[in-house]
């Protein structure tokens, strides 16, 4: 891993997916110029823009190319791959990401030897609307849940990654749920996902993301949590069956005491599905814990490996 000193802002490449954003995107860029990366590590990638953008960010001299497929998921992955440097940092180009964190960024990268460096959203959050706050909220807890993280903002448009961890990364979302995919696998492959707080703006432009996405978010977690976690994922939906065992038992018990009716093949339903639903809930848990020690073991051996490794450098 490269040291302190030698991540310097040469070793990430910018990747700014866009589309309809020719009201920011000139300023987005105008601000990475400013704090010196070079325009060649500058990849703006078009998702098929019916205004000027492509047009305002080639005048300002960076890479511009238009995304295969379609949604930002398509656009990211098509960043990464033309992508040179060690080192990627994604960012939305609505101007709502101040580039003046980039550096920030890659110093937590640096020190803490952290497979992702996240921006956490925590200035700035009253120009994120409260309904969006509210489903960020939600699916960073459901995250953590289901990955065994600590963040407070997984969603977040800007965030530093190591570009070889990304190597083998599945890739199965689609749209903005790639943040949560990204973030899945490095934490899923027992690299450290850290967070750093930034400044959040209020955006230029019309807003994209709708609460539909947010659902469509959530479900892609779920998807997510069965490709890294899928033992977890079949008892945790196995468990539902204590929800319909626990209504039908209490409708049992409340015939068979208020009206003295016995109905003896719902109880029975009742409690094989109640019994069904709660082993199969603590096997979801032992899963959740077992998959939380066999990652915090991951994360041992490769801090491990890299004391060795300085250790070595210095004899």
């Amino acid at each position: 891993m490269p040291s302190a000193s030698s991540l310097g802002l040469d070793s990430v490449t910018v990747i700014v997916p866009v589309k309809d954003e020719e009201e920011a995107i000139g300023l987005v860029i105008d601000e990475l110029l400013n704090i010196g990366v070079k325009p060649g590590n500058i990849i703006v990638v078009d998702g098929h823009s019916r205004d000027r953008t492509p047009e305002i960010a080639r005048s300002k001299g960076v890479v511009v190319v238009t995304q295969p497929g379609d949604g930002k998921a398509d656009a990211v992955r098509h960043g990464l791959s033309l992508a040179k440097t060690d080192y990627v940092l994604i960012m939305d180009g609505d101007y709502t990401y101040p580039a003046k964190h980039i550096p920030e960024l890659l110093s937590v990268m640096a020190r803490q030897g952290c497979g992702e460096v996240i921006g956490a959203r925590l200035r700035g959050r009253e120009n994120i609307p409260l309904v969006n706050r509210l489903g960020n909220w939600l699916l960073t807890k459901t995250f953590n849940l289901l990955f065994g993280t600590r963040l407070r903002d997984v969603l977040s448009g800007m965030y530093l990654v190591r570009k070889e961890l990304l190597e083998y990364a599945l890739f199965e979302t689609k749209g903005f749920s790639i943040e949560s995919e990204i973030a899945a696998h490095i934490a899923s492959i027992g690299e450290e996902v850290c967070e750093h707080p930034i400044e959040y703006r209020r955006r230029i432009g019309a807003k994209k993301l709708r609460v539909i996405h947010g659902l469509t978010i959530f479900l892609d977690m779920i998807k997510l949590s069965w490709s890294y976690n899928p033992f977890f994922t079949m008892a945790l939906v196995a468990s539902l069956l204590l929800v319909p065992g626990l209504v039908l038992g209490s409708w049992v018990l409340y015939e068979y005491y208020v009206h003295g009716v016995k109905h003896h093949v719902k109880g029975i339903a009742a409690i094989m599905m109640g019994s069904i639903g709660l082993e199969a809930l603590l096997i979801a848990l032992m899963a959740l814990y077992t998959k939380r020690a066999e990652l915090r073991l991951l994360r041992a051996i490769r801090r491990l490996r890299n004391s060795v490794e300085k250790l070595a450098d210095k004899l």
